[in-house]
């Protein structure tokens, strides 16, 4: 599933819209059209992709009192929830199982680790978190729960995400290759299905999108 085919459905269906609905899946599909057009760049691929899915999910989460991650865990779960066909467990446990324990091992993209190295915690504190996320992820993986897994994931990606946006890393830096290969890899197959399942159910509630279009 790639833009193309979903900028058609899009056209086809999107008159059954509600205005946030379709503001969001019209933002979310220009960001994922970007990103195919980098397949020479995964940095910028995946600082699109993060966009388009932050562009289907986003609200404003200070007058909703969440966290960006507590936001994009709400969304996840409602998606799974309504994942008739199934798209996001075949992504994760056929697709993407492999992937997905290299991720969790990455130490990389997890936040304590840099919490560590900026003094904020001990070599011990991050260490014994980073056993308690693997041990709250191996958990998820064996009980089939496709929801935390995929949060599990982003949550990473965030780390990856902030570090690239906030210029904590070099364009094209061989230092990232793999986190920035594999994150670009499941992001480009997420966010289609995260946007499909959001024009299969136009009667759901997805609140109003940030910075919504001002007329002046």
């Amino acid at each position: 599933m790639d833009y193309s085919l979903l900028k058609d459905k899009q056209r086809e269906v999107r008159d059954g819209f509600s205005e946030n609905l379709a503001l969001r899946v019209h933002r979310a599909l220009s960001w994922l059209n970007k990103s195919e057009q980098c397949n020479d760049d995964q940095d910028s691929q995946f600082i699109f992709l993060w966009i388009a899915f932050n562009a289907a999910y986003a609200q404003d989460t200070e007058v909703l009192r969440h966290s960006e991650s507590e936001a994009f865990s709400l969304f996840i779960e409602k998606l799974v929830e309504l994942d008739s066909s199934g798209g996001m467990s075949e992504l994760i446990w056929s697709q993407f199982s492999s992937t997905i324990r290299v991720l969790l091992d990455n130490q990389f993209i997890f936040q304590p680790f840099w919490d560590h190295h900026n003094g904020k915690l001990s070599e011990d504190e991050w260490k014994e978190r980073f056993s308690k996320a693997k041990a709250a992820a191996n958990y998820a993986l064996s009980n089939k729960r496709t929801d935390i897994v995929i949060t599990i994931i982003l949550q990473r990606l965030y780390t990856l995400r902030n570090q690239i946006v906030h210029g904590g890393a070099t364009w094209n830096s061989g230092a990232n290759r793999a986190q920035i290969r594999d994150g670009v890899s499941f992001l480009s197959k997420l966010v289609p299905i995260l946007i499909d399942i959001m024009m299969d159910n136009p009667d759901q509630l997805w609140g109003e999108a940030n910075y919504p279009v001002v007329s002046v």
